[in-house]
């Protein structure tokens, strides 16, 4: 199986079955500790290693790749994982706040070497003067993932409910080394490496487009996570009184929407009228992200019916959001290095977990302190300042050649 394609769906594959544990994952932590009576600012540290891992993660790991290869790193992501699922299986007494942050920096770490070895690979599966096949490919991969992810919460919330805490992350790790067995045997075993050795100081971008979006990118994610990591679904479990099922459930299918529409943003952006993104996109699309967070605020200010409110806003900023994540998942791929690419991918998706990182804290902080509109406008300040940095990237005329 060394065809590209094949290849392609190899590396596909592993990525969809690490998303399915990381989304399950997440909600079982979630879900579970809050039950143990977790307030939600201690929620929301149980995954600060989490984030700062993958900062960490992303910034060396694409160094690593390029000298190992994106095979080795993938792999290793897989066995990261496999790891910290089987650190949570001791006796719930011992399952401490610190203990569960290390798990957690385990698993940030897994998931961020998988994410950036699946990511970097397609741009060397895909030929450079093929951009529409790229944007394409890159949003499918991006938005299938996104879509097992919300398929990912409803398995971890409905596992939690029928097979507890230990049996849940049990089955999980048992289906996970099968995977993993599966794509060692068949992965392109030199897949990424090159004879360029990259010294450790080019871990931080040379490119000026790179590290433009790569800060667009850090606001972007912040923005998303202020107000839908914690705060949503502690909300609804103590203001609106949803069970465990019923929050899963619908960020599950929050979840599986916003894939389905990133996996179709080629299409929403003009693929078949020959149009790629570029620098004007990104800032367009932010700029009517971020009307939604407001719109949300505004009606629950008002006194709207709230369960009403959040799930119709939800809807309309997943798929707004959708569309601006597919545009900039694509634009790091157009603008990498093909030469030493994983060290661009990883640079830019350290933002990303930068991001997430601030953004999952001022999630529990800020709601406990100030409430979920608060959340919600600080959301909406942080996709104004993706919109005002978009406005620097590069245009279609302005790309460099060598990119």
């Amino acid at each position: 199986m060394n065809t590209p394609v094949q290849q392609y769906m190899i590396v596909t594959a592993s990525y969809w079955a690490f998303t399915l544990t990381d989304g399950a994952l997440r909600m079982l932590v979630i879900l579970y500790f809050h039950q143990l009576g977790y307030s939600p600012l201690q929620v929301a540290s149980l995954f600060l290693l989490y984030e700062f891992c993958g900062v960490i993660t992303n910034l060396i790991g694409g160094w690593l790749a390029a000298h190992m290869g994106l095979n080795t790193s993938l792999h290793f992501g897989l066995t990261l994982q496999i790891i910290a699922l089987s650190m949570l299986l001791v006796e719930p007494s011992q399952l401490s706040v610190f203990y569960v942050m290390v798990t957690q920096a385990i698993s940030g770490i897994a998931k961020d070497l998988n994410k950036m070895s699946a990511k970097s690979s397609i741009k060397l599966l895909v030929p450079h003067d093929a951009q529409g096949k790229l944007y394409q490919w890159v949003a499918l991969l991006t938005g299938s993932k996104n879509t097992l992810k919300g398929v990912g919460f409803f398995l971890g919330a409905a596992i939690l409910t029928s097979l507890g805490f230990r049996g849940a992350i049990a089955s999980m790790a048992a289906c996970l080394i099968i995977v993993s067995i599966f794509s060692f045997l068949l992965l392109q075993k030199d897949l990424g490496k090159t004879k360029y050795k990259p010294k450790f100081t080019d871990i931080f971008s040379k490119s000026a487009a790179v590290n433009r979006l790569s800060a667009a990118r850090f606001f972007l994610f912040g923005s998303r996570d202020i107000w839908f990591v914690i705060a949503l679904p502690v909300y609804l479990q103590e203001h609106l009184q949803w069970n465990h099922t019923e929050v899963g459930s619908l960020l599950a299918a929050w979840v599986i929407g916003y894939g389905f529409v990133q996996s179709a943003a080629p299409l929403i952006t003009g693929i078949r009228k020959g149009k790629t993104p570029d620098g004007k996109t990104a800032m367009l699309w932010a700029i009517l992200l971020a009307t939604t967070p407001l719109a949300i605020a505004g009606f629950l200010q008002q006194g709207w019916q709230a369960d009403s409110v959040l799930v119709i806003g939800l809807l309309a900023f997943g798929a707004i959001f959708a569309v601006n994540s597919a545009v900039h998942s694509y634009l790091i791929i157009a603008y990498a290095k093909a030469e030493g690419v994983s060290l661009d991918v990883g640079f830019y998706y350290m933002a990303n977990a930068l991001g997430r990182l601030v953004g999952t804290l001022l999630s529990g902080w800020i709601y406990q302190s100030f409430g979920l509109i608060a959340c919600l406008i600080i959301s909406a300040i942080f996709i104004v300042m993706t919109s005002l940095l978009s406005i620097a990237l590069p245009r279609h005329n302005e790309v460099n050649a060598d990119r």
